[in-house]
């Protein structure tokens, strides 16, 4: 162990806990002792993994109190939304135990000759790079599916969320799975880069920023490894001349304070037709006024603080500089004199290319409103992006919303009269800038194995 990090409360900005970084060396052996416990784990039976993906899933349940308390006092997640977080990991669970083996069961073909089994077999130690936003989802999402597959994990999370990473190691442990199946790696970024050209390490899921996560797949691509990316977007939310105001509000508000406002798959730009634009900006506005800011740990709290500081201050700078380029703000946007890491719900407007507000994405409680002409505007306005994660669609017509999501949206998820998060059934990923590769509904389960054909001659 070299160098220490002290993990910040952002709501009372004291000290949690400190923690000693691994060694590079240490961490090489980390993932050693993963490949074996591969060699031995790639060869127990689904029913074997199930059982104990099905513990975990109990013990998630268990525990749900002492985990979301861990979120609160890390990151600053609203405490509502932390239990809701537990819910879909237990849920991930048990539909990667539930469904696993059907998923990867061979299958069987004939060519001209003979006959052919297409077999999932799994390649080896997968590498997750993790963000603190979601500090249990993420992880689960792709190591439960992962070691359904009969791989084996190892995680680099987030520095800010090192007891969250301390607490899922102890949750894989007490479920009953062997030694070195998963583990939490209390490692640097750059020790986490140095991982992917461990020969042992055979792919990396990376969460994060686009920057970040092209350089992760640049090193993985160098050594023919595969790589699953999921980087983030500014998700449009379009608001058609037809749609139901009400709900378009709901939903939309929803959709951007979720998780303090930082989430990956969130409404961040909202395209609203002209005929429409006052009468939701008006709602829109009371209802973000409506909205309780303060302790995430508190009843009735809508909105915590973000996670730390720099995140913070780099929100602000963004919303500064949209405004000097001419963006509108019509509320929020002052730093609040006070203890936490706090930012208002904030609203801007007048927003065109060229400004953050428009083109890259603002991870926290800032909407940024665009008016268009009409509908076909304003599905151009929101593709006019470099990510493509997710997207929305308002209207009372649900067959042209249908029409909309699967022809013209370029994202990898769409929803249409409301918000939704990600469900264990339903695959989740993105197009563009927002990366490649799916997680959930069985895909993140195929993402790292090996489709291995057997040619059987007759």
């Amino acid at each position: 162990m070299s160098d220490k990090i002290v993990t910040i409360n952002p709501v009372t900005e004291q000290p949690i806990a400190e923690y000693g970084l691994l060694s590079e060396a240490d961490a090489n052996k980390a993932v050693d002792n993963a490949h074996q416990a591969f060699l031995s784990w790639k060869k127990t039976s689904f029913s074997e993994r199930a059982e104990c993906l099905h513990k975990l899933a109990d013990l998630i349940t268990e525990r749900s109190d002492e985990i979301t308390a861990l979120m609160v006092k890390e990151m600053g997640k609203v405490a509502e939304q932390g239990k809701q977080e537990v819910e879909l990991c237990a849920n991930i669970c048990r539909y990667s135990a539930d469904n696993g083996e059907a998923l990867l069961e061979d299958e069987n073909r004939v060519y001209d000759g003979g006959s052919a089994i297409i077999t999932y077999q799994p390649i080896g130690v997968i590498l997750g790079i993790q963000p603190w936003n979601f500090p249990l989802y993420q992880v689960i999402r792709y190591s439960a599916a992962n070691i359904m597959a009969g791989n084996t994990t190892v995680l680099k999370h987030a520095k800010n969320v090192f007891g969250m990473a301390q607490m899922i190691q102890t949750l894989y442990e007490d479920a009953g799975f062997p030694q070195y199946v998963y583990q939490s790696l209390l490692a640097d970024g750059k020790t986490a880069s140095a991982l992917i050209k461990h020969d042992k390490v055979r792919g990396v899921t990376f969460t994060g920023s686009d920057n970040v996560g092209k350089s992760v797949a640049e090193t993985a691509a160098g050594l023919a490894k595969k790589t699953v990316l999921e980087l983030g977007s500014n998700d449009a939310f379009v608001v058609l001349s037809d749609a139901d105001i009400d709900t378009a509000v709901e939903a939309c508000v929803q959709g951007r304070i979720i998780n303090n406002g930082e989430t990956c798959v969130a409404a961040k730009r909202f395209i609203i037709v002209d005929a429409v634009y006052d009468d939701f900006k008006q709602k829109f506005v009371a209802a973000f006024k409506a909205l309780t800011m303060g302790d995430p740990a508190a009843k009735g709290t809508d909105l915590g603080p973000m996670a730390r500081e720099d995140l913070r201050d780099k929100l602000h700078e963004q919303v500064q500089t949209s405004v000097e380029n001419g963006a509108k703000l019509v509320m929020g946007g002052e730093v609040p004199q006070q203890t936490g890491w706090f930012y208002p719900v904030t609203i801007l407007e007048e927003i065109t290319p060229g400004m953050p507000a428009y083109d890259d994405e603002l991870f926290g409680p800032v909407a940024s409103f665009i008016r268009a002409q009409d509908d076909a505007q304003a599905m151009k306005i929101a593709n006019d992006s470099r990510y493509g994660l997710g997207g929305g669609i308002f209207t009372t017509d649900k067959e042209k919303a249908i029409r909309l999501a699967r022809e013209e949206f370029d994202t990898g998820m769409v929803n249409i009269n409301g918000y939704s998060l990600a469900q264990p059934n339903l695959p989740f990923g993105g197009v563009k800038d927002s990366g490649y590769g799916r997680e959930h509904g069985g895909f993140g389960m195929k993402e790292f194995v090996n489709e291995k054909a057997i040619f059987i001659a007759e």
